[in-house]
């Protein structure tokens, strides 16, 4: 045997195992993307409860970073009833608090009551004692992790709307089908939902017990027909966004405000577990910035480091903040797309590919999202009302190059090479290099001196 055919055949190995990392559903062309857009959703789910909004997954952009993305609007006192996803999913809580549930099977149920309650029914007299698996406090600027074919749930237990934008990573390994996202719902009647999304097909859609025998669910669960009929959601119309009108009623310890979201439970010596491994990390904390500018805004990251659980995910975020005309230094993304949803105020974003093309230039605005592939050199300066997003990364650990500032490439080049890359004389070239002292985020030629963010 050759030793070319050794060497062809290792490096065919070396890129199956890379292309089977993010999911190997990739295709040539797929990401030939000549323009970009800033997307908003095309599709509008109503429930009973709120509504959700579907950007368009078979978008260009979309297809090459192999995702998906939605938002949930989600009215007080509502409740997203249980589904799990054929992919992982992060979910980043744009406004609001609530609670969730993430149901693994085999985990135990650690959040048990000790009383006993009663329920009548007619002369007889029920008593049990509830317990389930743990729940959850969440609050804006949260980061929440869903592992692929995990279960889930929501409850808005605020005074505001509860809005949830949610990244379904389509491409990733867990997902042994194609590219559609796809939602399995446990419970209600999410036909409409679920013929949005584009999963329509031949027959009747819901749950999934409306595919079961209702006799099969009577030996299964030891209910009657009428309950059985009930667990299918045949006649159900509220939708996969339902109220609660009397609030919901579960386990759950006192929420204890910023202690809650603290650092106390990141070692606390049971995270090797998928059943106990912490599932959230608050973004919005300034304290928590990994880069801090006063006059220009700062940025705040989320990875497998700092939340393992990203780890078998394979997916992070980021969340960056820029004042009044401040610019966040032109960079690329090493090892993932990074899909960029704008939560306040806009920005001047320009996107460029491998042939030097402007595939996008333009404004992003507040509840847009757009998506830079890997590599795409891209630079965001901030309007007169400031700029706030969310970035998801297709990484557990991305990494940015920038291409100025103290910490850049282009610092790390000799003078010499940059004066004749660029036909200049040595003073310009070395102008050029030091100019700017920060590392990540800029001041603007207006840039607010106040540390604050100007609002509309």
């Amino acid at each position: 045997m050759s030793k070319l055919f050794l060497s062809v055949l290792s490096f065919l190995l070396l890129f199956g195992l890379s292309f089977a990392a993010h999911g190997g559903s990739w295709q040539q062309g797929q990401c030939q993307i000549s323009r970009i857009d800033a997307r908003e959703p095309s599709i509008r789910v109503r429930a009973e409860a709120g509504v959700t909004e579907i950007w368009d997954f078979n978008n260009d952009e979309f297809q090459c970073a192999g995702v998906s993305i939605h938002r949930h609007r989600i009215q007080a006192k509502g409740l997203m009833l249980p589904a799990y996803h054929n992919a992982p999913v992060l979910a980043y809580i744009v406004q609001g608090r609530g609670i969730n549930g993430v149901l693994i099977s085999g985990c135990p149920e650690t959040f048990e009551s000790s009383q006993q309650f009663s329920k009548e029914e007619g002369e007889r007299t029920q008593r049990f004692r509830d317990k389930h698996q743990k729940i959850g406090h969440f609050r804006q600027g949260d980061i929440i992790a869903i592992p692929a074919g995990a279960a889930h749930w929501s409850y808005n237990d605020g005074d505001e709307e509860l809005i949830v934008v949610v990244l379904q990573d389509n491409s990733n390994q867990a997902n042994q089908l194609d590219q559609t996202p796809r939602s399995f719902f446990v419970a209600g009647n999410p036909a409409r939902s679920q013929q949005q999304y584009g999963q329509q097909g031949q027959g009747k859609s819901g749950n999934v017990f409306r595919g079961f025998d209702v006799q099969t669910l009577v030996d299964v669960f030891g209910v009657d027909e009428e309950t059985a009929r009930k667990i299918q959601g045949e006649n159900d119309e509220r939708g996969h966004l339902i109220k609660v009108e009397r609030g919901l009623q579960v386990i759950r310890p006192p929420f204890s405000g910023e202690e809650e979201y603290g650092r106390r439970d990141a070692a606390n010596g049971l995270e090797e577990t998928i059943c106990t491994a912490k599932n959230r990390e608050n973004l919005d904390d300034p304290s928590r910035a990994d880069v801090y500018n006063p006059s220009a805004g700062r940025f705040s990251t989320v990875n497998s480091l700092t939340l393992p659980i990203l780890s078998y995910l394979r997916l992070s975020a980021a969340r960056g903040v820029l004042y009044r005309n401040a610019i966040f230094s032109p960079h690329w993304v090493v090892n993932a797309h990074s899909i960029i949803y704008a939560t306040r105020g806009g920005a001047r974003v320009q996107i460029v590919n491998h042939k030097g093309q402007a595939v996008f230039d333009g404004q992003v605005q507040e509840g847009q999202v757009v998506v830079v592939p890997q590599n795409f050199a891209v630079v965001k300066q901030a309007g007169e009302q400031g700029f706030e997003w969310v970035a998801f990364n297709t990484n557990d650990n991305a990494m940015i190059n920038t291409l100025s500032g103290r910490t850049s490439a282009f610092r790390g080049l000799p003078a010499s090479v940059i004066e004749n890359a660029y036909q200049i004389s040595s003073e310009e070239a070395l102008r050029l290099k030091n100019w700017r002292q920060e590392t990540l985020i800029f001041s603007g030629r207006r840039s607010s001196q106040t540390g604050r963010v100007a609002t509309a």
